[in-house]
């Protein structure tokens, strides 16, 4: 098909991007050109191959998925970019618009659904998963949803791994089943937890549950008793 629309993939999760490339395969109109591991190849390989949309996660190894889109819309305004994340916490999404940003979808949301988003999004319109969007509009129009105070010095502290981390902390899965997921080792999760814990000065993990809900990560009906 002629005049394909040209897509460069970000994301630090190799069978992640085989899983995003299966999808896009699917709509003869997009074709992959290419696909990075970390924010700084992403950004170099955006200014060689000027893509039409780069689909970028948040959590990247060296810099935050936001920080990429913000560099994509300085140097190659003509570029649409698309989180495809796990994360859904208002603060993200309203900073990765900011930042240039005209599409965030989760990551859990279904193949039809990132087509859908990414028709959109190259038509040079905006998307927002239906999931998260009224809680954005809140957030823009300053609105509070509720009582909790939705930033935090110490959360601010936190890398975009460890946040993610976090979440899934909070939400209380296993350190296996967190290593799983980010295919990452055990190990590894659980020193991002013992940083996180010293960052934030919580010392049990009915402390990081409530600094949580805190924050607006979780409901804080979670660990009410």
């Amino acid at each position: 098909m002629a005049n394909k629309k040209t897509i460069l993939i970000v994301d630090d999760h190799t069978l992640f991007r085989e899983g995003l490339k299966a999808i896009i395969n699917r709509n003869p109109a997009y074709e992959v050109i290419g696909e990075a591991g970390r924010g700084d190849l992403a950004v170099q390989m955006a200014r060689s191959f000027k893509p039409d949309l780069v689909l970028v996660d948040i959590s990247l190894p060296d810099q935050s998925g936001i920080e990429v889109a913000l560099q994509l819309r300085k140097n190659l305004p003509k570029t649409a970019v698309m989180m495809v994340t796990m994360h859904s916490k208002v603060d993200y999404i309203v900073n990765a618009f900011k930042a240039g940003a005209t599409g965030f979808v989760t990551k859990d949301s279904a193949p039809e659904r990132l087509l859908q988003a990414m028709d959109v999004v190259i038509k040079g319109e905006y998307f927002l998963d239906s999931a998260v969007s009224q809680k954005v509009v809140q957030r823009l129009a300053g609105i509070q949803a509720d009582s909790k105070s939705m930033t935090d010095a110490g959360y601010d502290t936190l890398t975009p791994r460890e946040q993610e981390i976090f979440a899934l902390l909070a939400e209380g899965y296993s350190l296996k089943h967190i290593g799983e997921r980010l295919f990452i080792s055990p190990k590894t999760v659980e020193n991002h937890r013992t940083s996180i814990m010293r960052k934030l000065g919580v010392r049990s993990s009915l402390e990081l549950i409530r600094y949580a809900a805190k924050v607006g990560i979780i409901d804080i009906d979670a660990w009410k008793d």
